[in-house]
């Protein structure tokens, strides 16, 4: 069974147009990064797995309308003071979003945050579960 699910990818050579603009001229620019995400499908749910290292729960916001799930939060720098030499890690605003079908039972979608993996379950509707359709004998 598939359920309908569409992700909105972020246009790579805006975002180094957006920091050749900025590049020089004196104001801060805050990138907002696209976390990774993997989808799994089961036979009663999708469920979503993202990667968002150094995220804080009460920085993380989930919401979901007009059947559009989008995760907003930001990453704030691990280390204070110093120089950074090398930096892998977006530090910043971070945003995802992705157009689910009907399928989806948006009052039970539920979201966990563990290490750094933010897990969100998105039950599918019974009319759309598989079930077996009982024969009855003559």
């Amino acid at each position: 069974m598939s359920t309908t699910m569409t992700t909105t990818k972020r246009n790579d050579s805006q975002y180094k147009n957006d920091l050749r603009s900025h590049a020089g001229n004196g104001k801060s620019f805050h990138p907002t990064f696209q976390p990774r995400f993997d989808i799994w499908e089961g036979d009663d749910e999708l469920i979503l797995y993202g990667d968002l290292p150094g995220v804080k729960s009460e920085d993380l916001n989930v919401q979901f309308e007009n059947r559009q799930l989008t995760i907003h939060g930001k990453v704030e720098r691990h280390q204070d003071g110093g120089e950074t030499w090398f930096c892998e890690y977006g530090v910043g605003d971070f945003q995802r979003s992705f157009t689910i079908g009907e399928a989806i039972n948006s009052e039970a979608i539920s979201a966990e945050l563990h290490d750094g993996v933010l897990t969100l379950h998105l039950p599918q509707t019974d009319r759309v579960k598989p079930r077996r359709i009982e024969v009855k004998a003559k």
